[in-house]
């Protein structure tokens, strides 16, 4: 899709399950199995989708999936989808890995950022060798001490060997990456959590990442029980659902398999609901 000057596509890197109920936080399930049913480990299936966008001269993937480096049991617990995977999908869209100028990590949760780094024989060393890796020093500070609440979420493999290389760089706050690319500073989900904000021709889009990660979390009280700070998730979600909508910016899930776009419609009573888009 063409924002003026800028053009992105969303690439996937397949589906992972999580439990419904740390998905939808305080939600009964007898609401919200009727949105997204589980199975029968009550498990939810999720997309894990990123952003290739061309912008200024660059070349910046938003978000790097769920890497591979998995064993049997996590991959059991997790139900990681083994192929359509986001490398297969940056060579379907003719990117080695050696192109991407930029790499930006909303957060540094294991499915957000599995990709930063790959195995090399004995050694996990960083799989886009010439980017820079884009995180606020927020969360990059709690992805490598995080709390017992947690840790889990969290593996080292995918951060150190980024600053082993020396490629990261750390933000404090709104950043504009390049023109058309906007990086927000929104905590809640995780300390320094942020969402993107293309804009171009007049035209754009924002990436939600996990402030609202599927249509189905629209709704206000809808949180994932992984949220650190709820209340404070609350307060951004009502300010920048209402703003997507009446402005008519595009609306990206990173975690909505069946609609990872769509355009936000509010009704006279405030209520917000998504019609699937096209990316073109």
């Amino acid at each position: 899709m063409h924002l003026g000057d800028l053009e992105f596509r969303i690439l996937s890197d397949g589906t992972f399950g999580l439990d419904g109920g740390a998905m939808f936080g305080v939600i009964p399930k007898p609401l919200w199995e009727k949105v997204v049913p589980a199975d029968d480990r009550n498990r939810v299936h999720t997309a894990m989708n990123c952003l290739l966008i061309r912008a200024a001269g660059k070349l910046i993937l938003v978000e790097t999936g769920g890497g591979d480096k998995w064993n049997a049991k996590e991959l059991d617990i997790f139900d990681f989808e083994t192929s359509n995977r986001l490398p297969d999908a940056l060579s379907a869209a003719g990117v080695k890995p050696a192109d991407i100028d930029i790499v930006v990590n909303t957060h540094l949760h294991f499915d957000h950022c599995g990709w930063n780094t790959r195995r090399e024989g004995n050694q996990i060393v960083p799989t886009f060798p010439n980017a820079r890796y884009v995180a606020q020093r927020a969360a990059y500070q709690h992805g490598i001490a995080p709390t017992e609440r947690d840790r889990g979420s969290f593996r080292a493999e995918n951060i150190v060997p980024i600053e082993t290389a020396g490629q990261w760089q750390l933000l404090e706050g709104d950043t504009e990456l390049v023109p058309g690319v906007e990086l927000i500073s929104i905590p809640g989900h995780t300390p320094g959590m942020q969402c993107v904000r293309l804009s171009g021709g007049g035209r754009s889009a924002f990436f939600f990442a996990d402030l609202v990660p599927t249509t189905a979390h629209l709704p206000l009280a809808w949180i994932m029980g992984f949220d650190l700070y709820p209340l404070t998730t609350l307060e951004y979600k009502k300010h920048w659902i209402p703003k997507i909508a009446r402005e008519g910016t595009l609306a990206l899930f990173a975690h909505d398999i069946a609609t990872p776009a769509a355009w936000l419609r509010e009704d006279e009573n405030g209520h917000v609901r998504a019609e699937p888009a096209v990316i073109d």
